[in-house]
């Protein structure tokens, strides 16, 4: 901000400037035309070319510059607004072609200022999502909307700005400590009907901070649909994989949603407990989700098979080989999870953990959780917009996690699947924790 502001004083003594002689040398055209070349090119210097700080990504010092330049144009439109007022206060005949010259250098100067910006940060940002830059774009054709929504696009900008910094200097400052580096590597296991991509981390950007911070991860790479024995058994396989691969003997295992039950299998039936040091499931339907029975009760068998079919043929585009959603939705209904869990006793030797969320009112999700958070409260309780709080709980130790402002957390913003900046609950940091008290009990 303070950069901001000091860019825009800098802009009004070179507008001060041009228009005294928009002013008194209207009449020397060629005069002024160099004058403006030589006024935009040190305005490209200054403010396009300075330097960005090694400290930060490049990401960063981008979407700060950006913001910065939205800054800018908004100080320097009030005051070119000022300035145009009183050209016309003080209008005198003789002085309209200053004053049209005025006017065309200031609408020039400030289209490029705020072009530059948005473009900047709309390539750059996170946490303006597809929502914000749609509202930006529509708006921006409404007067006194447009405004509204750039002041709202720069608020949004700038925390994120703080943020990001924030994260990278704490990162850089214990670079060598390695408080992720735990004796056994991470997999992390997604939920039912995703997958593990490589150019969209279903975990978001935590991932990354973890890497960064010393931890060796792996994924687990199985299918999106299928029912908890079949995933189970497909993730067994990638786990005896990895460690013959590696020769890391074990895992420590972190799995969200139906993942945790996939790797409880996978643990206690499939002989992947060999190679595993610990399990923390993430908002697993340990026991089952009410809403789950109630809508494969009322929906209609052939509707069912439709759905399926549809989803079945759409997932095998993404990768799935053999998808199943039938049984996969299947997995996750109470009288599934009963049997499942009277059948499926902990392995001994692996430390068990749960970690679980809520979301306390619907608009805290994302669609479709904040349209099912009702559904699921009435059914189960309270809930993460897919399982209730009740459901997680399992293992050695149940950890529930909390955010402030009274938004909750969501079955998605626990992975960091919508890469949310959310008040009182950082994601990443959060499981940079974890890992650490993994890494504490020497797994």
């Amino acid at each position: 901000m303070k950069k901001a502001i000091c860019y825009s004083l800098l802009m009004l003594v070179w507008l001060s400037v041009l228009n005294y002689y928009a002013l008194t040398k209207c009449a020397e055209i060629n005069f002024k035309v160099n004058y403006f070349i030589l006024l935009f090119v040190a305005f490209i210097i200054s403010v396009f070319m300075r330097p960005s700080s090694k400290k930060f990504t490049k990401k960063i010092n981008l979407l700060e510059k950006g913001k910065d330049l939205l800054v800018l144009f908004l100080i320097n439109l009030n005051f070119e607004i000022i300035i145009t007022a009183l050209f016309v206060f003080a209008w005198d005949l003789r002085e309209t072609k200053a004053v049209i010259v005025h006017i065309v250098i200031a609408i020039i100067i400030e289209n490029i200022i705020f072009f530059a910006g948005i473009i900047m940060v709309y390539l750059s940002s996170v946490q303006l999502g597809i929502k914000w830059r749609v509202i930006g774009v529509l708006c921006g054709w409404i007067p006194g909307a447009n405004l509204w929504a750039l002041i709202k696009i720069i608020k949004i900008t700038a925390s994120e700005v703080i943020f990001e910094k924030e994260k990278q200097l704490i990162n850089s400052s214990r670079a060598e400590s390695f408080i992720c580096q735990t004796k056994y590597p991470i997999l992390l296991v997604h939920g039912v009907f995703f997958r593990d991509f490589a150019l969209l981390n279903y975990w978001g950007r935590i991932p990354s901070h973890l890497i960064k911070n010393g931890a060796k991860i792996y994924y687990g790479e199985h299918e999106s649909a299928a029912s908890i024995e079949e995933s189970g058994k497909e993730l067994a396989e990638k786990i005896k994989s990895i460690v013959e691969k590696t020769g890391c003997e074990k895992l420590n295992i972190i799995a969200h949603s139906k993942g945790g039950l996939d790797c409880r299998y996978a643990i206690s039936h499939a002989g992947a407990n060999m190679f595993t040091a610990s399990l923390t499931t993430v908002n697993t339907p340990h026991n089952g989700c009410l809403f789950a029975d109630y809508l494969l009760d009322k929906i209609p068998a052939k509707t069912q098979r439709s759905i399926a079919r549809k989803y079945n043929s759409a997932s095998k585009l993404i990768g799935d080989k053999n998808p199943d959603f039938i049984n996969a939705v299947k997995g996750l209904t109470s009288e599934t999870c009963c049997k499942f869990n009277k059948s499926t006793p902990d392995a001994e030797g692996i430390f068990y953990q749960s970690i679980g969320s809520k979301m306390n009112k619907a608009k805290s999700g994302k669609f479709p959780l904040n349209i099912m958070y009702p559904f699921v409260k009435h059914f189960d309780g309270e809930n993460d917009g897919l399982v209730s709080l009740a459901s997680m709980k399992y293992g050695e130790s149940f950890t529930q996690l909390e955010a402030k402002e009274g938004r909750g957390i969501s079955h998605g913003d626990i992975i960091d699947l919508n890469r949310e900046n959310i008040t009182g609950f950082d994601v990443r940091e959060f499981y940079a924790e974890l890992i650490q008290e993994l890494k504490a009990r020497g797994l």
